[in-house]
């Protein structure tokens, strides 16, 4: 079964609480197994003009869809949960699929690995906590090397503990 990862992000309503019901949404697709979650992580805004700051986390699943049916599944949770896929929208939840195995694919329906992992330390960081050592295809780096690239100053990100316990 391929392992993807997907990155989870809300900026509206209880940050936390909009993750884990996608998280759990997402594990009811019978195709879908969660492996694990990482811990959630507060972040400000990035490419948006917003006062509210993200939650952000990275989840593990193991899949038998395609990368095209996973997506597919993805974008009906978020419609689901009230999301306004508008640009530069706040986000009740947004889901986007950062890895599908060591699979390169670029076409208008799916990209992965997603084009901007390398740039955005509210994915990095999750992905370095939940799984060290995996390599993006493109690149040969993990998560960690990824981020010490970055000029992590002034972009604000902290690491938080889930309110409540869950299954992750």
């Amino acid at each position: 079964m391929p392992t993807a990862f997907i990155g989870l992000g809300s900026n509206l309503g209880p940050g936390q609480g909009n993750l884990l019901a996608a998280w759990r949404r997402l594990q009811e697709h019978p195709k879908i197994r969660g492996v694990r979650l990482s811990s959630p992580y507060e972040t400000a805004p990035v490419e948006m003009a917003s006062a509210n700051w993200f939650t952000n986390a990275v989840g593990e699943i193991e899949t038998d869809l395609t990368p095209e049916e996973l997506l597919e599944t993805m974008l009906a949770i978020e419609r689901d949960m009230g999301r306004d896929r508008r640009q530069g929208r706040d986000r009740i939840i947004d889901l986007d699929l950062l890895f599908y195995g060591e699979l390169i694919r670029e076409s208008p329906q799916c990209r992965v690995p997603h084009p901007e992992i390398p740039y955005r330390l509210f994915v990095l960081a999750p992905l370095a906590e939940i799984a060290p050592g995996l390599r993006h295809p493109h690149t040969g780096l993990t998560p960690a090397a990824m981020v010490a690239r970055l000029d992590a100053a002034g972009q604000g990100i902290r690491k938080v503990d889930w309110e409540r316990e869950t299954d992750r």
